[in-house]
């Protein structure tokens, strides 16, 4: 993903003493945008693709992909690191180039129209790009102004973002000294300086603690009470299905499923899984002797998985034949399963 030009305590402040905005490009930057207008109707995709691909020489990153997304969703890609993700999120805000298929975002191609494409999006990197050595107010303040928005609009918007970041009482504080979790909300704050009509978040949660998770998760389900499209990737379930409405599996650069978390489940799972452990020497020769228990099982290095629709009566069988696991657990399925079992491994593999 594109990085925003790091800036200086002293350009920040020359910035911040200018009461002109940058000249900007009326075709390339809208003027200071509201919700009010959005692009897109009603069943029209304000993202869609058709045979995307992506190579690098020999390297296939993303290949062939099909897929549309719908106003106000909240459209996920989960896989494992390396399944073509990101990838797919540089394409669709025009900074890498596709090698073939079609791309629309808003119905503009981002390879022929990059800057007007991303006048309307707001992007998350995987890591947090921010200025640490200025203010948190100044970062947004320099962030708006890199977009040409005026200083007029941006005293109020500021202020709206660090509300809804849950950052006012730090406003005036430098960077460097926020915590994980505050970075990470900053970078969403200042993704929306610009009141974009679809939002990319990168791996948004990775490296944060559960707390600084579901907060995070809280701010982006009221963006999209607000209407904004999220495009999520991550190779996190619980956060697939917390967040996205609809979400494809890929890996390896290719689309192994399709639909809702619970449908995903619905179609390649049963609705508990039981996990017993024997033992890392002894976990593959016990799953001999559960030959026929539940409907399938997948072998693990460190446990057995025996996918059923009542896991505790699946648990009684299992000491009903003479084996005494080590431990024991009976869980609701999930889209790990799904994965494990559309590719034969787990997402963390």
């Amino acid at each position: 993903m594109g990085r925003v030009p790091h800036i200086t305590p002293d350009a920040a402040s020359d910035a911040a003493t200018s009461d002109a905005a940058p000249t900007r490009n009326a075709t390339t930057h809208p003027a200071a945008p509201t919700h009010g207008t959005r692009a897109g109707g009603v069943g029209q995709g304000v993202v869609r693709a058709r045979g995307l691909s992506k190579r690098y020489g020999d390297f296939t990153a993303v290949d062939g992909i099909d897929f549309e997304v719908q106003p106000g969703e909240s459209f996920g890609f989960l896989g494992p690191n390396g399944a073509g993700k990101s990838t797919t999120m540089s394409m669709i805000g025009g900074v890498s180039t596709r090698s073939d298929g079609e791309l629309t975002v808003m119905g503009l191609d981002p390879d022929r129209e990059g800057p007007r494409v991303r006048a309307h999006l707001g992007v998350v990197p995987q890591q947090d790009n921010l200025d640490e050595e200025i203010r948190v107010r100044d970062n947004l303040f320099v962030y708006g102004r890199y977009f040409g928005l005026k200083r007029s609009y941006l005293k109020d918007k500021i202020g709206e973002l660090l509300e809804f970041a849950q950052l006012t009482d730090k406003a005036n504080a430098r960077v460097d000294a926020l915590s994980g979790g505050m970075k990470r909300r900053l970078t969403i704050a200042r993704s929306l300086v610009n009141d974009p009509q679809i939002l990319l978040l990168d791996e948004p949660t990775t490296g944060l603690d559960p707390q600084a998770r579901h907060i995070l998760w809280d701010r982006l389900f009221r963006l999209k009470e607000q209407g904004t499209t999220l495009l999520v990737t991550t190779h996190f379930m619980d956060e697939a299905e917390q967040l996205c409405d609809r979400l494809i599996v890929v890996d390896n650069g290719r689309i192994m499923a399709e639909g809702s978390p619970a449908q995903l489940i619905r179609d390649y799972s049963t609705r508990e899984v039981l996990e017993v452990r024997f033992g890392s020497d002894a976990n593959r020769a016990a799953a001999a002797e559960l030959a026929g228990l539940g409907e399938r099982q997948e072998v693990l290095a460190d446990r057995v998985l025996v996918y059923a629709d009542d896991g505790e009566a699946a648990l009684a069988q299992v000491l009903a034949r003479g084996l005494t696991p080590v431990a024991s657990l009976v869980r609701r399925s999930s889209l790990e399963d799904v994965f494990l079992h559309l590719t034969g491994r787990s997402l963390v593999d």
